[in-house]
């Protein structure tokens, strides 16, 4: 879980998760169940939030039946394919959920 601290402190990062979600036309739930996922993942580094930003919209859409390709988040949020497809399932699992074994 994380602090309201860690959304202020994030809001700038958060707004570009509304606006990378709004590129991909995500419904409401997508997009909190992708904040959600963020901020309670936030790395230190200023330069892997991209990447955890990224994950989080693939992760958030794909609970919340939403679900769009990691290709077309990877482009939306300017990162390879591949820094979404390295994060995901630890995103899921350090949630509590269990990632599809597909």
């Amino acid at each position: 879980m994380y602090s309201a601290r860690e959304r202020v402190e994030n809001e700038e990062w958060i707004e570009r998760l509304d606006g990378v979600a709004e590129e991909l036309d995500l419904d409401a739930d997508a997009r909190s169940t992708a904040v959600d996922l963020f901020l309670s993942n936030v790395p230190e580094k200023e330069r892997s939030k991209r990447a955890v930003l990224a994950a989080s919209l693939y992760a958030g859409a794909l609970i919340e039946s939403d679900a769009r390709s990691q290709g077309a988040v990877a482009d939306a949020a300017g990162v390879a394919r591949l820094t979404i497809q390295q994060r995901w399932k630890e995103l899921l699992r350090e949630a509590g959920l269990e990632p599809p074994s597909w």
